[in-house]
């Protein structure tokens, strides 16, 4: 069905004129002593010790790169130990995280359940701010640690709370879903969340004939086409997966039409027309592991080839993949420098976070 109304910060009587969202800052430090920083040098016990990560990422890490970076992955797989940390990835995150130092792997869903099962007292967030703040709602009384949180997202950044609010105004009675992409703020507003992987099964749970959907215009142009309910939705986009296009696709067909393409519904519509398969990047990569395709074009973000080719040499990965610059603030320096000093610390008001902890517990409590 196609999305009956979408609507931005302009089609919104009573939003102050300029009215932008800046991405929340996480508290610059946290009281308690801070560990000396252990030597980053290349070192026998180093290579031994790194050997099988080595081993695992020989396909998308060159050799000669490896004693830059092994030293400092074990560093923090060491002080893990020591601050009782467990560390969080998102599936954009560069190989040397995801599966070099990261405890649990993962889409937002798989992040956002698995955080409840931590039992860990402090967490260190590899992802972007709002994955760090759902960590905070669902673990509020635990440390919850964003290594830099400039990392932000393009999608969290267009809607807050008070856009919320006004749709609710102009559209009284009707049901709010937001997308995890989104701050606290704008979670504590709305009735339930959803990751790309449950967004049409949180949809059509609701049992409305019509419901409100924000922010990706794009994802819920996908929920649109995969339900008899009546979306209304936001002008949000990933400034990711917005940057593909179409014709990009066709070529690679053209030139061999024995390539498979997989897309994430962020995309648009005419870049999901000509992929073999839309997903989130779960089932994006479940289904990598069920077919193996020969070669592969994965439309996503950047990283997330090369973690799924670490997994998966056989599958050779075409790149018209775009990089993420909010995930890539997020390095291997400044994981160690948060485990050290444990910066910076996400906090949440409360009372705004038993709010939004209401909508992210909704989503997960539903049959998954």
């Amino acid at each position: 069905m196609p999305i009956t109304g979408i609507y931005g910060p302009d089609d919104l009587a009573g939003r102050p004129q300029g009215q932008t969202t800046i991405a929340p800052r996480a508290a610059p430090g946290r009281t308690g002593p801070a560990l000396p920083m252990p030597s980053l040098e290349w070192t026998d016990e180093v290579e031994r010790a790194t050997a099988p990560l080595s081993e695992r990422l020989k396909h998308v890490i060159p050799p000669i790169e490896w004693p830059l970076m092994a030293p400092t992955i074990h560093a923090i797989n060491e002080l893990k130990a020591a601050r009782g940390a467990v560390i969080l990835a998102h599936n954009y995150q560069a190989p040397e995280i995801f599966h070099c130092v990261a405890d649990i792997g993962g889409d937002s869903l798989q992040l956002a359940v698995e955080a409840t099962k931590v039992k860990a007292g402090i967490i260190v967030q590899c992802g972007v701010h709002f994955m760090a703040e759902t960590s905070k709602l669902l673990n509020p009384d635990k440390t919850v640690l964003i290594p830099d949180s400039r990392a932000g997202c393009s999608l969290a950044a267009s809607i807050t709370g008070a856009d919320v609010r006004l749709l609710r105004e102009k559209f009284p009675g009707v049901p709010v879903v937001a997308y995890v992409n989104t701050s606290a703020e704008v979670k504590a507003e709305v009735d339930i969340c959803c990751t790309s992987s449950n967004a049409v099964q949180v949809v059509e749970s609701l049992n409305a004939p019509t419901v409100i959907f924000l922010p990706d215009r794009y994802l819920a142009t996908y929920v649109a086409s995969k339900t008899d309910v009546k979306i209304i939705a936001w002008k949000g986009a990933c400034e990711v997966h917005e940057r593909f296009k179409g014709e990009e696709l066709r070529a690679f067909r053209e030139a061999d039409p024995s390539v498979q393409i997989i897309a994430h519904p962020e995309c648009p519509p005419d870049v999901l027309a000509e992929a073999d398969f839309t997903g989130s990047t779960a089932h994006m990569i479940n289904w990598v592991r069920e077919r193996r395709p020969r070669r592969l074009v994965m439309i996503t973000e950047c990283s997330m080839a090369d973690n799924v080719r670490a997994e998966l040499p056989d599958v050779e990965m075409l790149r018209p993949c775009n990089l993420c610059p909010h995930m890539k603030r997020i390095t291997l320096a400044n994981i160690l420098e948060s485990l050290l000093t444990l910066r910076e610390e996400v906090t949440i008001d409360p009372a705004l976070a038993e709010r939004a902890r209401r909508s992210v517990e909704r989503m997960i409590n539903l049959k998954n």
